[in-house]
């Protein structure tokens, strides 16, 4: 499909490569700044004087800010050189970083937020389509493998090093750190990535009315309900993360590092194993996992004043809500073969929809009525996930044809 991409040969391979790297890095940043406020929450509240809940919600504004990106960010980027577009998604990387650190007030914050949403929704919109265009296409999957590394690796390191950051420098100096990494990333992307003009689309009327018809294929809609209540339900519990353990498990300072370095690396292994786990049991492993999910966070409420109770089940937590994503995704592969780049719009639009919704009525419960409320909520939408996902495996079993055989 985009053979002139490679007329060049084999020269521009290690190029190419360079480039997947520097995407790797990107992501690396990009999800170390959409979570970052997760490690922080509690210093961050209390010098913006606003409750937790509030201060959460910058979780939510991001993830309804790379909603609106991920939808429109191709009609109206449209004749823009791909090339352009990213170095631009990365340099406003680093100026979100500076504004949040800079931060006066509450809606400066709000503001620098909202920033890093559009940067999130733009950048994995593109990211699949971009590598499709680096690499040749026997290699595309490990590319991708590449740049989800970036992703992979600041969910283990980004939450305990930001607690630590925050507790021995402050928070405001945490968020600034984001700033010479993205422009390390930005001059690496400069550097690494070939000029990529936009392809000629259709018009992209029928791209958006192709997302819409991909919703009648059956499994679709029940698998798609299913992955957005766990996510929802993953970030209700997980942006308030923080003030629950200084709180209620009564963990102070550093030591928060270790508790989100433990579920961190426990995330990590998750996500080395589940592709070998899928393979073995696809839709029995997307069903488990929210109910280990669930079984987690009721479990937090009845020990969550055990430190050593809470360090396990923290560390099962990390096991399974970081693996999660890489089943779904395998998913989105599995029911939109052809369709993937749509289907992904679409997946990527639903995840941060369901991380707004869930840390703003996880926030909203956890300011009037208590982290109980909270993580019963958690675990209720992480319940119903794993319903719907009974639902999608038993539809998909009936529709899903022969292998080899069109459907």
């Amino acid at each position: 499909m985009n053979s002139h991409t490679h007329s060049s040969g084999v020269a521009d391979t290690a190029n190419s490569w360079g480039s997947v790297f520097a995407m790797s890095v990107c992501a690396f940043a990009l999800v170390a700044s959409e979570f970052l406020p997760v490690s922080l929450l509690t210093p961050l509240a209390e010098d913006l004087r606003v409750t937790e809940g509030l201060a959460g919600q910058g979780i939510a504004i991001s993830g309804f800010f790379a909603v609106l990106t991920s939808l429109f960010i191709s009609p109206l980027c449209g004749k823009l050189d791909r090339k352009t577009l990213l170095l631009g998604l990365t340099a406003a990387m680093g100026l979100s970083g500076a504004v949040v650190a800079c931060a006066p007030d509450y809606q400066v914050y709000m503001l620098g937020r909202a920033l890093i949403g559009v940067v999130v929704g733009g950048f994995w919109s593109m990211s699949a389509a971009t590598a499709i265009r680096l690499v040749p296409s026997h290699q595309v999957p490990r590319a991708l493998a590449i740049v989800n590394g970036g992703n992979a690796l600041a969910t283990v390191v980004a939450a305990p090093l930001g607690a630590w950051l925050g507790a021995t420098l402050g928070w405001r100096f945490a968020f600034f750190c984001l700033v010479p990494v993205a422009l390390m990333a930005l001059g690496w992307l400069w550097h690494a990535l070939p000029s990529m003009p936009a392809t000629v689309q259709k018009s992209q009327k029928s791209q958006v009315f192709k997302v819409f018809g991909l919703l009648k294929r059956p499994a679709v809609l029940p698998g798609l309900c299913a992955s957005s209540l766990m996510f929802m339900g993953q970030f209700a519990l997980f942006t308030y993360l923080r003030p629950f353990l200084e709180t209620v498990t009564a963990v102070q300072g550093t030591t928060i590092s270790f508790y989100l370095l433990i579920t961190g690396a426990a995330g990590f292994i998750g996500t080395v194993l589940i592709g070998q786990i899928l393979q073995w049991r696809f839709y029995q492993t997307l069903i488990v996992i929210p109910l280990v999910m669930t079984l987690t966070a009721l479990l937090l409420i009845l020990l969550g004043d055990r430190s050593h109770a809470v360090l396990v089940l923290l560390g099962l937590w990390g096991l399974t809500a970081t693996a999660a994503p890489v089943g779904w995704w395998a998913w989105i592969a599995q029911v939109f073969p052809d369709d993937a780049e749509a289907g992904g719009g679409l997946f990527v639009a639903m995840v941060q929809l369901s991380i707004a919704l869930g840390s703003t009525v996880g926030g909203l419960l956890f300011d009037h009525s208590g982290y109980q409320s909270t993580f019963l909520l958690s675990a209720a939408l992480l319940l119903i996930s794993a319903g719907l996902t009974v639902i999608a495996a038993r539809t998909a079993a009936i529709t899903t044809p022969e292998p080899g055989s069109d459907d």
